[in-house]
């Protein structure tokens, strides 16, 4: 079996007051912040106890002192690994630094417990022969962020590390553009407004979100406008001014309008044979990671999204 490896930095006095995350995403330069987070919450980050020796820190908010010594175990790399499969992709653009790609209904962006095979990273390093962004490890090479599993549309990956950074800082300020298509159920009273509700994981189901009281989850921003009303349903634009997981999902369903086809955060039946939530990527735009240059691409609705739309307006 390989070894952890073993990495140590002090803190000086100009890092002295910083939280112990930011700091080891500084030091530890090309690893994210979320993966920096996920080793301090495993206990592979540690600090000096007592004469027990280091102790798990526990805290990526933890403030450092001048001269605090911070040790990183870094597991060694899971012998899983993500393979070439040859898969269509709907390709929107592609250069030598990203690929952006109109992701299709059902299709898992990148390989984890019970979907090794199929997903979009399978398909990427096919299409890509390998050339990815290897920041985010052997099961997810390329992703910079991700999309449910039913939800279609835009979706940017890295090509190589740079891009890959600087995709993550866009993100990470939230100056990335992301404009969603809906359809909720119900018919919203106004004809545009903003949820600016927290959201953390739900108490009692781990895989599910919710909204939480202000400062125990993360600020999740969506700003909504009403495109169409049928009545029974709502054919709306959302667009993310943060992007927490099933944000959209999530808000829509506090303000009593969850995504038609959502059995997760809606009614446990759906009214017509969907797969999921009626929810789709439509824009997505980023400023490129070699020339700066601002770039939007559109995803076109999926057939399914279009016909039920004819069905509702007939």
């Amino acid at each position: 079996m390989p070894e952890a490896e073993e990495l140590a930095f002090r803190a000086d006095a100009a890092e002295a007051g910083s939280r112990l995350d930011v700091f080891l995403t500084a030091k530890m330069n090309g690893q994210t912040r979320s993966y920096i987070r996920k080793l301090i919450e495993e206990g592979h980050v540690l600090t000096p106890g007592t004469d027990s020796g280091p102790v798990p820190v526990g805290k990526a908010g933890l403030k450092l002192k001048e001269g605090q010594m911070i040790y990183v175990l870094l597991p060694p790399p899971d012998d899983l690994k993500a393979e070439p499969e040859n898969i269509p992709l709907d390709i929107l653009y592609e250069d030598d630094d990203v690929i952006v790609v109109n992701k299709p209904k059902g299709m898992v962006v990148h390989p984890a417990a019970g979907h090794m095979t199929g997903t979009l990273v399978n398909a990427l390093l096919y299409h890509c022969r390998g050339s990815l962004s290897g920041i985010n490890g052997v099961l997810r090479p390329g992703i910079v962020h991700r999309i449910d599993r039913d939800t279609t549309g835009s979706l940017v990956a890295a090509k190589n590390d740079k891009a890959h950074q600087c995709l993550a800082v866009q993100f990470h300020d939230h100056t990335i553009t992301r404009r969603y298509r809906a359809i909720v159920t119900g018919n919203l009273k106004q004809d545009e407004g903003v949820i600016d509700a927290p959201l953390a994981r739900h108490p009692a189901d781990r895989k599910k979100m919710a909204v939480c009281e202000p400062g125990r989850g993360k600020r999740a921003v969506t700003h909504y406008r009403v495109l169409e009303r049928f009545g029974t349903y709502t054919y709306i634009e959302c667009r993310l001014e943060t992007g927490r997981t099933h944000q959209i999902r999530v808000h829509m369903a506090h303000i009593g309008h969850p995504l038609l086809g959502d059995t997760v955060y809606g009614p446990s039946r759906c009214p017509y044979s969907l797969e999921g939530q009626t929810l789709h990527a439509m824009v997505l735009g980023f400023k490129h990671p070699s020339t700066g240059a601002y770039m939007e691409f559109t995803a076109p609705l999926p057939e399914y999204f279009e016909q039920l739309l004819e069905k509702f307006r007939r």
